[in-house]
């Protein structure tokens, strides 16, 4: 109660009092400053814990089914079990064990040899080709007719068909990366997928392929980046039950095919000698659209020789359950727990630590998980927290995780993904790749407006990012989906984080320079698991499941008919 007046005249009782308010009001305006800064400081320093623990050079770069990563995973555990999360792996602990296969080349007996004019052409092994790892067999050869099948993309949506005209029943197909630039950006990151070359060359009788670098594709990775790593392994998920192919064999083997091999781009003219086709005039004709497939002269051998072996490695999986109708949906959180390992020697150093690829992006995961567990009421929709491992190795993790949720399939309504947030100079905005697909886009609009940050278009469409990350998995289920990127926006005079993210790029990418020392916006990384958490609360209380826009590539290609809200009924395992 406010202390009387006395002896006052009422006006100036009247001002001493609205005085005593405006100075209350300071005060506490003053406090809540306070109050945000010190939690802002103490999100600050959990994120930075996180991400020096999950970067030390004790988890040995965090590579899937090796000793350092499953090092990590028990740290997430132990975190997600701290924030007062329920287990949601296998068996009621909180690791969700991922099969795998493990296979790595062998340079004995690696082929790639042209039978033309009575004379047999190989071709150099790392110099000028690589066999791929052969997940399905130890050791396999092919001698079939070649033919160059252009681009290797059928898009009926366009009536553009390289196959038009052409027979691959028993024969090698000779395959340019990339798709045409006639197509868009979404369609062309689909199209030109190895995945999806892949699947065509099987569906039509392909025994074998050869992989033709561009030099597009040089330019964005030389093919001695690519040379020098020949001896890493590769992974694919290992089939469990005859549901999903032969029992131990790979998902997503394509063992119809033989062999396959790729093909550097200084070595690529002598693949087209003798058949009336210059290779830079088919480069040419790929980028205008105008390319045809043709058969090639004489036969081709392919030959690879692979070492195979079954392999482990958990995803971290956990559930802070919804209230209300709607918690048997649930809202998936994902950021990529994996990294590349230990490997060639940079300055002495040889553990790619992995800092902002992706342990940064595990800890934003991390302190969202704990804002949202502390919310004053649940959430009305459920929430998954997935540290993913195999991202590295074709986001092999999330792609177990969507086939085997630890809910109903059809409860699964949205994804939210963190991989490598770049914040490494002070930004006003934030990047949501692939919201614009779905009517996640109003969503995060909202919740950035609740956070106060500015959002961003993607910077670099053409690299397809919506892609290239753990939400793809999802998105190929039907999943709308988000990416959430650092920002471009510099905060201040002379910030540049479109220049710190190219440098970064261009230096420590994939390099035993991403380590805890950089200067890490953790300001920004604690404003980014704010934003993440609004944008789930948001779902999770909009009365409709997110949904894709009429019209959408990906939504008509993957979408699934929407529920109604409550209508999946999940049962945690």
């Amino acid at each position: 109660m406010p202390r009387p007046c006395v002896g006052w005249s009422r006006r100036l009782c009247a001002q001493a009092r609205l005085g005593a308010v405006v100075a209350l009001l300071v005060l506490s305006a003053g406090c809540r400053r306070d109050h945000d800064n010190a939690a802002t400081r103490a999100a600050q320093a959990r994120i930075e814990a996180d991400v020096r623990r999950l970067a030390d050079d004790v988890m040995e770069g965090r590579e899937a089914g090796t000793r350092g990563h499953a090092r990590a995973a028990a740290y997430v555990a132990a975190r997600f079990r701290q924030l007062g999360l329920i287990p949601a792996g296998d068996k009621g602990g909180y690791l969700q064990h991922v099969p795998l296969l493990r296979a790595v080349r062998r340079r004995d007996g690696a082929a790639l040899v042209l039978h033309r004019d009575g004379s047999d052409h190989a071709f150099a092994f790392a110099d000028e080709f690589l066999p791929a790892p052969d997940f399905n067999r130890a050791s396999s050869t092919v001698t079939a007719p070649a033919v160059f099948v252009g681009q290797g993309v059928q898009a009926p949506e366009t009536g553009h068909d390289d196959f038009d005209g052409l027979d691959l029943r028993g024969r090698i197909a000779v395959v340019l990366g990339g798709a045409p630039a006639r197509l868009g950006p979404d369609a062309r990151a689909f199209h030109g997928s190895l995945r999806r070359k892949l699947e065509l060359l099987v569906a039509r009788g392909a025994v074998g392929a050869v992989l033709v670098s561009t030099r597009g594709d040089e330019a964005q990775r030389p093919w001695r980046q690519i040379a020098a790593a020949w001896a890493r392994p590769a992974l694919r998920l290992r089939c469990t039950t005859a549901e999903c192919g032969r029992v131990g064999g790979a998902i997503d083997g394509f063992a119809e095919l033989r062999a396959v091999a790729a093909v550097s781009a200084q070595a690529a003219p002598r693949l087209f000698a003798g058949s009336g086709h210059d290779y830079d005039a088919l480069l040419a004709a790929a980028d205008a659209g105008t390319l045809r497939g043709f058969s090639l002269p004489g036969t081709m051998t392919l030959g690879t020789p692979t070492d195979i072996r079954p392999l482990a490695s958990p995803n971290v999986v956990a559930r802070l359950p919804g209230r209300g109708l709607r918690a048997a949906d649930h809202i998936v959180f994902t950021a990529h727990l994996d990294h590349v390992g230990i490997g060639v020697p940079v300055h002495g150093d040889a553990v790619y630590n992995g800092a902002l690829d992706n342990a940064l992006g595990v800890a934003v995961m991390l302190e969202s998980a704990r804002e949202l567990a502390r919310a004053p009421t649940p959430p009305q929709r459920s929430l998954l927290f997935v540290a993913t491992t195999a991202e590295e190795a074709g986001l092999l993790g999330a792609d177990w995780f969507v086939r085997h949720p630890p809910v109903l399939p059809a409860a699964l309504v949205a994804n939210l993904n963190l991989d490598m947030p770049l914040l490494l100079a002070p930004a006003d905005d934030v990047v949501p790749i692939g919201s614009s697909h779905s009517t996640l886009q109003a969503t995060v609009e909202a919740a950035a407006r609740d956070v106060g940050v500015g959002l961003s278009a993607d910077p670099a469409p053409e690299q397809s990012m919506f892609v290239r990350s753990d939400q793809y998995p999802f998105i190929r289920a039907g999943i709308p989906a988000v990416y959430l990127a650092g920002g471009v926006e510099g905060a201040g005079w002379g910030d540049d984080p479109e220049g710190a993210a190219d440098a970064f790029l261009r230096e420590r990418y994939h390099r035993p320079g991403d380590d805890a020392t950089q200067p890490i916006q953790y300001a920004d990384a604690v404003r980014l698991a704010r934003l993440n958490a609004r944008i789930a609360l948001r779902i999770a209380a909009a009365p409709e499941r997110p949904r894709w826009n009429a019209g959408d590539f990906f939504g008509e290609r993957f979408g699934q008919p929407v529920s109604r809200p409550g209508e999946a009924i999940a049962t945690p395992r």
